[in-house]
């Protein structure tokens, strides 16, 4: 198989929360795994937008939903779907987990807080 540019599919995500927001005691709506490093970051619509602030700071341009259900791709570079290979497991957060999470930081009017 090529590689291809931006995507290391050999590389475990960091965890099974964005990674940011665990050290910061933040929460997010939903999961992006880095594909190139692993760091799992927050989704655009999280108040923190961890997982794009990842690709801007690291040059890591694409990204793979680490939701349960979803197999798509996101290259923050061209701002399109992107294709790629399978990653090694696990390919999304625990399915026991809270949408939005950690359930226990989701503040109670945590729609007004999404972008």
């Amino acid at each position: 198989m090529s590689q291809i540019p931006g995507i290391d599919p050999s590389v475990p995500p960091s965890g099974a929360g964005c990674a940011d927001c665990e050290a910061t005691g933040g929460w997010w709506v939903h999961l992006r795994r880095c594909a190139q490093c692993g760091h799992v970051g927050c989704c655009d619509s999280s108040p923190s937008q961890h997982a794009s602030a990842h690709a801007a700071a690291s040059g890591h341009p694409v990204v793979r939903s680490f939701e349960p259900g979803e197999d798509w791709f996101w290259n923050y570079r061209t701002q399109a779907y992107a294709e790629g290979p399978e990653l090694v497991p696990p390919q999304h957060h625990p399915i026991e987990q809270s949408v939005p999470g950690p359930r226990e930081r989701v503040p109670q009017d945590w729609p007004d807080h999404v972008h």
